[in-house]
């Protein structure tokens, strides 16, 4: 075969060549994300469709969460202990700084009790920076079912009614999927480092 003939081709694979060289270094480079304080899932898990509420009556659903990481949290304002505490660890967070762009999102699993304004009071006094979310139950239950949380409701006498749920922190990246998880004892220290280390690594 003249030169002139085989030049395209030992280009093509040059080109090629080149292309696969680049991408198995960059499958290479993708090591596992070791946390401090939290789990990295081996692969980002998609969301259900939801639709939950926020404090002004505007829908806040998956396109909410987009664009950007987000650290999500279930809870209720009389919540005894949990969630004060958790609370005070995001604000701890916030106050570092860890990760440009990253959200607070608190979702009331207590509907009935926690109105838009009894949530932006209790917020308010930890952070004016985490959002509140909110939706009935039959509205909720796509996204707890999605992060594999728990929101239970006991039914006590006298009409009264006792809530558990997962203390756990969600973490998503920024196309809206669940990325790493965050269980009990939670700590502002190791929580931050983390989101400095994946802010760095751009693993988000």
């Amino acid at each position: 075969m003249k030169l002139s003939r085989a030049l395209p081709w030992i280009v093509a694979t040059a080109v090629l060549g080149a292309l696969a060289g680049g991408i198995a270094a960059r499958m290479l480079a993708q090591k596992p994300v070791v946390l401090q304080g939290g789990t990295w899932l081996p692969q980002p898990r998609a969301l259900a469709s939801f639709q939950l509420t926020d404090l002004n009556g505007r829908p806040y659903g998956n396109a909410a969460v987009t664009g950007h990481p987000s650290l999500l949290f279930f809870g209720y304002t009389s919540c005894p202990d949990v969630c004060p505490a958790t609370l005070a660890v995001l604000r701890e967070v916030q106050r570092q700084a860890p990760l440009a762009g990253l959200r607070y999102l608190f979702v009331s699993i207590d509907p009935e009790h926690d109105t838009p304004a009894t949530l932006r009071q209790y917020l308010a006094a930890f952070s004016n920076d985490i959002t509140g979310l909110y939706a009935d139950q039959e509205t909720l239950r796509p996204l707890l079912h999605s992060l594999s949380a728990d929101a239970t409701r006991q039914s006590l006498p006298g009409g009264d009614y006792r809530l558990s749920h997962s203390a756990t922190l969600y973490l998503l990246d920024t196309h809206g999927r669940l990325a790493a998880v965050y269980s009990p004892p939670l700590s502002a220290r190791t929580l931050s480092a983390d989101l400095r280390a994946l802010g760095r690594s751009r693993m988000l």
